[in-house]
Formats: structure tokens, sequence, C-alpha cells
């Protein structure tokens, strides 16, 4: 692992979020669709050497954008300090919260941690 290289260290950078149109739309019809606790999830196989990710909370479950962007945030922080789990496969993820109360960080942190090792192994 190189320092230039995105999967460096324990950082998250623009090139590991999945944005684009038509990488989102083909990862929600041809990925693989699983559900583990609060979590949705969604992956397909890329080309890439590092993984790319994507997190939703919807606003029918927390109306106010404090709530959602704490989730977020969370959700984020718990992959990035994780994804060591997953390296050397190139994959697209969404996380998409399912649940409609607002769960404390280690909670998060090991279910993405088991969504990581279900989509390792």
């Amino acid at each position: 692992m190189t320092f230039n290289s995105p999967i460096a260290g324990n950082c998250l950078k623009k090139v590991e979020r999945l944005s684009g149109k038509t990488a989102v739309s083909s990862l929600m019809s041809k990925g693989k669709w699983g559900h583990l606790g609060h979590f949705k999830y969604c992956a397909l196989e890329n080309d890439l050497e590092f993984c790319r990710i994507m997190v939703s909370v919807p606003k029918r479950n927390f109306r106010r954008a404090v709530r959602r962007n704490l989730l977020k945030r969370r959700i984020r922080e718990a992959y990035r300090t994780q994804k060591g789990i997953i390296e050397g496969k190139g994959t697209d993820i969404l996380f998409f919260y399912n649940s409609e109360e607002i769960c404390g960080f280690d909670a998060i942190r090991t279910e993405i941690g088991e969504i990581l090792k279900l989509l390792a192994g």
C-alpha cells in the first residue's frame, strides 16, 4: 500500500465515495441485497482496487436533518475504522439505515463490521 493509494491509512477519501447516476443505478439493479440488524445493504464487485460506499438514511424515518446527519457520520466512521476487513477486493457498497431509532456508535460499528465480514468471506 502506497501513501497515495486511496485506501492508505484510516481515511475516507473522495474517490472512496460512490457517486454518479450510472454507478448507483447499476449497484441497485445488479447488486446483492442483504439485511442485518438495523441495516439493509447492497454490494456489487467493481473493477477498482478499493471499495466505494454510499450511506442512506431515509427522511421518512428521521424528519430532522440533524439526526440523519448524525447517523450518516456514525456509519461512515464505523466503516472508515473497519475498512481493512474487506481490503484488496473492489466492491461498491450501499448502507441503508432501516430503523426508526437512533442507535449508539458501538451498535452501528458492530453491525457494519459484521456486514463487512459477510462481504469479505
